[in-house]
């Protein structure tokens, strides 16, 4: 049996990605946060953590990708896609909507359909679209955007489904644990990196990108993020196809160190295929 810590509370769409993943026998625990979540690793609460890290409409889980770059050193050992649709849900009986709680991201994706069927409603930003139906389970609010299972699970009412802008968004989830053994190469793979390049200059980037590019090592996630010393440090978080394990990937690994501040190295983990 494994201990799982993930963005909760219960009935969140990380709750449904890790259930594809673990089974009856391990222990499944809701955090508030992705900071928690990730905490309740390092802390030795939890032996793995699934958290967002980034949706196919609306991009990168930012909180995700400064706690792996900056925070006490983890590591992803697996990923989990999931597609996401949002409902609109209220406790009781329909009444007049002024303000709807939800997940910024699931606001992102439900623009439209609030601009045109509750241009005067106000929202309110929520740990994740779980904790909004939670507290319209307490009747903090009028409505929430969450997963229609949120609304089976706080006993609320659905009253539009299917509201996103974008049918068929997708989710990815990844599944960290404290630094350890490194799974074994599957011929499916993919390596993630914090890479720092200290103060910034012309062509920091290109620098970084040519690495890779002469080795044909194909990257399919490239996100700045700033350090937060001061102003001009910067550092990039990078998804690459291949494992370190493999001669291209782990000398352009090597040849980063000789041109960059600092590496952290965040993984090598089977990718999953989408429509798997």
């Amino acid at each position: 049996m494994s201990t799982y810590a993930y963005l909760g509370p219960k009935g969140t769409f990380t709750e449904a990605a890790l259930k594809k993943i673990t089974s009856s026998n391990d222990r499944l625990m809701p955090y508030a946060n992705v900071t928690a979540a990730l905490d309740a690793v390092r802390l030795g609460k939890a032996h793995f953590a699934l958290v967002p890290i980034e949706n196919s409409v609306e991009g990168v889980v930012a909180r995700t990708l400064d706690e792996l770059a900056t925070g006490e050193p983890l590591v992803i050992v697996g990923e989990v896609t999931l597609p996401v649709s949002f409902a609109l849900m209220i406790k009781g009986d329909e009444k007049e909507i002024l303000r709807i709680a939800t997940h910024p991201h699931a606001e992102a994706q439900c623009r439209n359909y609030v601009a045109t069927n509750y241009p005067d409603a106000e929202l309110i930003s929520t740990a994740s679209t779980a904790a909004a139906a939670e507290a319209i389970a307490r009747g903090e609010f009028d409505a929430a955007i969450a997963a229609p299972v949120a609304a089976a699970h706080y006993g609320l009412r659905v009253i539009a489904d299917n509201i996103g802008d974008n049918i068929g968004a997708i989710t990815r989830f990844i599944l960290v644990s404290k630094p350890g053994s490194i799974p074994k190469s599957t011929g499916w793979d993919r390596t993630s990196l914090a890479v720092f390049i200290g103060i910034d200059h012309a062509g920091a980037l290109l620098d970084i990108l040519t690495e890779f590019a002469k080795r044909d090592v194909n990257l399919t996630f490239i996100q700045s993020r700033p350090t937060g010393l001061e102003l001009g440090h910067y550092h990039f978080i990078i998804d690459a196809e291949g494992h370190v394990a493999d001669t291209s990937v782990k000398e352009a690994v090597e040849s980063l160190r000789a041109i960059c501040e600092d590496i952290r190295f965040l993984g090598s983990y089977p990718r999953e295929k989408i429509g798997k």
